[in-house]
């Protein structure tokens, strides 16, 4: 090189194409240049590009059947995974109409409508909190790509973050079979339980009063003795 620094590199693609070569100009430091010995100079500070994506919004759902079941460890875990709000009650899966699973799946939408690039995370601790059978599931599902929202699992072996469009679909359709077949086998389990307590006797509900026992309860006679009439002689 002779020691010699060019302004312009010309190589044959810039004479092929002389848009090129007219655009492309390499800059030259102030230590370098025409005549001047090429000298390492210190790598340059490359300052990271600032990410200006916004974290996504998970909306939390908690449900139990009963009024005797907890839900504090489901809202501590929604907690813990940074839901921007938690909708919970204690209502069972075999009513259709959820009302705090309906705000929560219209708050998600809300979000979608103001934000299309948001990303909107329906948040749940476990799978069979969301519906009863595959067909609930499935609704659900299509509800959820129809609006682009995704679906975060805490536990389970199915735990993580799903999108239900794409290959995201085809998980909602693991999940509502296995959903299914995890309702078919607890009902079938508490069938073989019904039956094995009936061949011992067990038919289950409260037990009868023997009528030992009814002989036996005190009853209350509503005759009053009368007073005893004296004879005006006496």
């Amino acid at each position: 090189m002779g020691g010699k620094t060019a302004a312009k590199y010309h190589t044959p693609r810039f004479i092929l194409v002389p848009a090129l070569r007219e655009d492309l100009e390499v800059l030259v430091p102030a230590d370098h240049g025409p005549g001047k010995p090429w000298q390492r100079r210190p790598a340059p500070v490359l300052t990271p590009a600032p990410d200006y994506a916004a974290p996504p919004i998970r909306i939390g759902y908690a449900r139990c059947s009963t009024a005797q079941q907890e839900l504090a460890s489901q809202i501590e875990a929604l907690q813990t995974a940074g839901c921007f709000k938690i909708f919970q009650e204690k209502i069972s899966t075999r009513i259709k109409v959820r009302p705090q699973m309906e705000a929560a799946l219209t708050l998600a939408r809300q979000f979608k409508e103001a934000a299309p690039d948001q990303v909107v995370i329906l948040t749940v601790h476990e799978m069979k909190r969301l519906a009863r059978n595959a067909a609930e599931l499935m609704q659900m599902s299509a509800d959820l790509q129809g609006h682009g929202i995704l679906l975060e699992l805490l536990t389970g072996p199915l735990s993580g973050v799903y999108d239900p469009n794409g290959m995201g679909s085809m998980f909602f359709a693991v999940l509502a079979a296995a959903a299914q077949i995890e309702r078919n086998y607890i009902r079938e389990k508490a069938l073989e339980g019904q039956v094995t307590a009936a061949a011992k006797g067990n038919h289950g509900g409260r037990p009868r009063l023997s009528t030992t026992t009814c002989s036996h309860s005190p009853s209350r006679s509503r005759t009053r003795a009368s007073p005893s009439r004296r004879s005006p002689g006496s």
